[in-house]
């Protein structure tokens, strides 16, 4: 059976979700038949790179906030992350494009390791306040995963992998997505946002119980996320 989600690495929510989607897999009695494909998806394609800017600023000047509104909206996703462990450290995140790290994502789904190099680019972004878009740190982050300093700098600068991530976010816009964490379930069930494992237990159930019939219908269950217009709830 096949789960596949669509995330942004600079998205807080999506690796809250993660870590829950991980917690009700871990809990699934045939999660050894579970196969999980993880796609791309830019919250703020257009964004320009800029690390030397505070976060905070950044978000007030797109959101259109006041740096109070800024911190209680962070402190929300914050709270989130204590729930399963994450110690966001948003004060030091820096402003950085994504897309380079999805095209290492892409890179890493090739050898079965995209999960591994999810973990590491969420883990680079809000834990360690690293340059993402930065082709040192993201040398950095591939080895860790396992790869040669070659083949990381081979991946950035395929054109084969960037058609893979820009063909995820053109099916994401195909399917109406416009909010991450999105979950789908056996081609079927649709999950939005970072649900409690509960939920994502229950659909995980639902699903496996339904994985030989052929309805191919999308159902979706709203939940905590990020849009692409920068609202985090």
């Amino acid at each position: 059976m096949k789960v596949d989600i669509w995330s942004d690495i600079r998205c807080p929510f999506c690796y809250v979700g993660k870590k829950k989607f991980e917690n009700a897999l871990e809990q699934f009695s045939h999660k050894e038949n579970v196969v999980v494909e993880w796609h791309s998806f830019q919250l703020d394609p257009s964004l320009i790179t800029q690390p030397e800017k505070d976060n905070y600023e950044y978000f007030c000047e797109r959101k259109g906030v006041s740096l109070e509104q800024a911190k209680t909206m962070y402190q929300h996703a914050k709270n989130a992350g204590n729930e399963v462990g994450i110690d966001f450290n948003f004060d030091e995140s820096k402003v950085a494009n994504s897309f380079r790290g999805h095209v290492l994502i892409q890179f890493a789904k090739t050898k079965n390791l995209a999960n591994e190099m999810e973990e590491e680019l969420f883990k680079a972004q809000f834990l360690d306040g690293k340059n993402i878009d930065d082709e040192k740190v993201l040398v950095e982050i591939g080895e860790k995963v396992g790869f040669t300093k070659d083949e990381i700098k081979n991946a950035l600068t395929s054109d084969e992998l960037a058609y893979k991530a820009n063909q995820d976010m053109m099916m994401a816009s195909q399917l109406g997505i416009n909010a991450v964490p999105f979950f789908v379930f056996n081609d079927k069930y649709g999950v939005s946002g970072a649900q409690q494992p509960e939920l994502f237990l229950e659909v995980l159930e639902k699903s496996w119980d339904e994985f030989s019939g052929g309805d191919k219908g999308l159902n979706t269950i709203e939940g905590k996320s990020c849009d692409v217009d920068g609202n985090c709830d």
